[in-house]
C-alpha cells in the first residue's frame, strides 16, 4: 500500500474538497464531509466532468456532478441518479500526523 499526501488537516475544513493527482490513479477528490473524510475518483462516469466541481450534498453523503447532475454516493462512489450509471472509484482517506492522505492499495498502482 502508498499513501498520497493531500494537504494539512487545518486545510480541508467540513464542506469543503481538495483535489490531487496521481501518476497512476489520476485525479482524486477527497471531500470533508461533517468531519469525515471521503475520497473518490474525480471524474464523473458518463462525461468526465470534474466532481469536486459539483455540488456537495453533505445531508446524503453525495456529490452531483456539475454537467449533468447525476449523485454519487461519496461512500460507495455508486451513481444514485441518472444519467451516470456506471461508479466512480473510491479510496481510502484518513489524516496521519496532522496530514490529509489517501490510501491506494497495489490494485490502484
Amino acid at each position: 500500500m502508498r499513501t498520497i499526501d493531500v494537504c494539512g488537516e487545518g486545510e480541508l475544513p467540513p464542506g469543503e474538497v481538495a483535489v490531487v493527482e496521481d501518476d497512476f490513479v489520476g485525479r482524486i477528490a477527497v471531500f470533508n464531509v461533517s468531519g469525515e473524510l471521503h475520497a473518490i475518483e474525480d471524474r464523473c462516469s458518463h462525461q468526465r466532468a470534474w466532481l469536486s466541481e459539483g455540488y456537495l450534498e453533505e445531508e446524503d453523503c453525495a456529490v452531483e456532478c456539475p454537467l449533468h447532475a447525476s449523485s454519487f454516493d461519496l461512500r460507495t462512489g455508486r451513481p444514485s441518479t441518472p444519467p451516470a450509471i456506471a461508479p466512480v472509484r473510491v479510496f481510502r482517506a484518513a489524516v496521519h500526523d496532522g496530514v490529509v492522505r489517501v490510501e491506494l492499495d497495489e490494485a490502484t498502482g
